[in-house]
């Protein structure tokens, strides 16, 4: 008969064993980014909307952290897709302004870390769903042939969505390396802005992107094995002009069509938050939610029009909209959830950047991220985590859609130009050639500080042309 532990010896033994299991290696969690397209500061019932209903995203916040003081590094969103997987600005690249164009190859190099390849390397399954618009290719796209390079080709196990923005027509899928359905009798020809000729077969209603991609997402997380942590970076669409939404969701809210399309947002959301119930992986996802930049009033005839007294205000009482370097341009809804890890319900308003995802998610895995890696990347996690409330963030540097500047350091603000989107300089030497503002007490960008704060603004120009010139941010 083997001999058997007493319990005088089980009771001796248990503190060391304890100690041991309090050593081993925590499980690393499932990662989800949701990444909106166009939604701004004030379009989700969590940040103050009442004219919109999203239940999804807001039972997200309830069950997580919402931060008040987050930002994308662009004001559109090629670059912020950019800085959101490699932690770099995207202004370091040959995109200096504008927009990703249908033609254009891979901006992202193959070889550099990226948040998808840092996951992957850890043992992560890796996909990417939805909105792309980095590029594919080297010099430029194969419509008709293999889109490669592309997200395979930079850390993604998979990917299905749609290339370029809604607004370039018509629209398809790519799945992988391919366009899907393209009949080669029939290849697509003259692609141009805002025209895409020929690839009949393949082509989408603008009613029918983000519901598909939202059921494609579902699939992948059902398919991927429960001993496999995964990363999905789920990129929807259909906020974006021209904002024609799903038939189910048509007529749905207070705020016409582009209120209709946050709904369907929402319900995409619900839809990736119910899969990962539905598969047991929920208590241990971090599932992170944001924009790709700041919101913009409902379109007329094309255009972005004005907003009436008592309107829904895609940005709140921020001042400026998308494209722009004012709060309203690139100041974004950011929400954490990781349940028995972020305290639930609460809010943050610690200065994060969408380009500290990498370095937070770096730090998660306990990888130390490369020197060449996430230039301009400063981990978030001690606040997702509730054990700091104050981070110790380098400065942050936000890019319009023309390619002006503004920098953020502590409450200030130096935007190097006269407009929100303006890099033309003063008519005159006597004149002020920028903005500063101190956020703390003038969130609303009311009262232009610069002729009275010289010491300021030369302290802040002096810094925004120091990062410019060294390559990086992160120490």
């Amino acid at each position: 008969m083997k001999p058997t532990l007493t319990l005088f010896t089980a009771l001796l033994l248990a503190p060391f064993a304890a100690l041991h299991a309090a050593d081993a290696p925590k499980p690393i969690p499932n990662i989800v980014v949701i990444l909106a397209d166009d939604l701004g500061y004030g379009d989700m019932g969590c940040y103050g909307a009442t004219k919109v209903k999203t239940p999804n995203i807001d039972r997200l916040a309830s069950a997580g952290m919402r931060f008040t003081d987050a930002h994308s590094p662009s004001a559109v969103c090629s670059p912020t897709r950019y800085g959101l997987l490699m932690g770099r600005y995207a202004w370091r690249t040959r995109l200096k302004s504008g927009v990703c164009q249908p033609n254009d190859g891979l901006l992202i190099e193959p070889g550099r870390t990226t948040l998808a390849s840092l996951l992957k390397n850890q043992g992560y399954a890796t996909a990417v769903v939805g909105k792309w618009h980095l590029g594919f290719g080297d010099p430029r796209p194969d419509w008709n042939g293999e889109l490669k390079p592309g997200p395979l080709e930079i850390g993604f196990d998979y990917y299905f969505g749609i290339p370029v923005v809604n607004m370039w027509q018509p629209v398809v899928f790519v799945e992988n390396h391919h366009v899907v359905g393209l009949d080669r009798s029939d290849p697509i020809t003259d692609v141009q802005h805002y025209s895409i000729k020929g690839g009949t077969a393949a082509r989408i209603p603008l009613e029918h992107i983000d519901v598909p991609q939202s059921e494609k997402a579902v699939a992948w997380i059902e398919s991927v094995p429960k001993t496999t942590p995964l990363f999905l970076y789920f990129a929807t669409s259909t906020i974006h002009e021209p904002c024609i939404p799903h038939p189910r969701f048509k007529d749905t809210s207070e705020c016409g069509p582009r209120g209709d399309c946050i709904q369907e947002h929402d319900w995409c959301v619900g839809q990736i938050l119910d899969a990962l119930e539905r598969t047991g992986r929920a208590s241990n996802t971090l599932v992170l939610y944001s924009s790709d930049n700041g919101g913009v009033p409902p379109y007329v005839n094309g255009k972005a029009g004005a907003l009436r007294k008592g309107d829904h205000s895609p940005n709140g009482d921020l001042r400026g909209k998308k494209w722009e370097l004012w709060e309203g341009g690139h100041r974004v809804p950011l929400i954490v959830r990781w349940p028995g890890h972020t305290p639930a319900g609460t809010a943050s308003g610690e200065l994060v950047c969408l380009t500290d995802v990498l370095a937070t998610c770096a730090e998660l895995v306990r990888v130390p991220l490369p020197r060449d890696a996430g230039e301009d990347s400063f981990s978030f996690l001690p606040v997702i985590l509730g054990e700091q409330r104050t981070l110790p963030r380098g400065p942050l540097i936000m890019h319009s859609l023309k390619g002006a500047f503004a920098l953020r350091d502590g409450p200030w603000k130096l935007i190097a130009g006269l407009g929100g989107d303006d890099k033309v300089p003063a008519p005159s030497a006597a004149e002020p050639t920028g903005q500063l503002y101190n956020l703390g007490d003038d969130l609303e960008e009311a009262k232009d500080l610069y002729t009275q704060k010289p010491e300021v603004v030369a302290r802040l120009s002096a810094l925004l042309q120091k990062i410019r010139n060294d390559g990086r941010s992160r120490p």
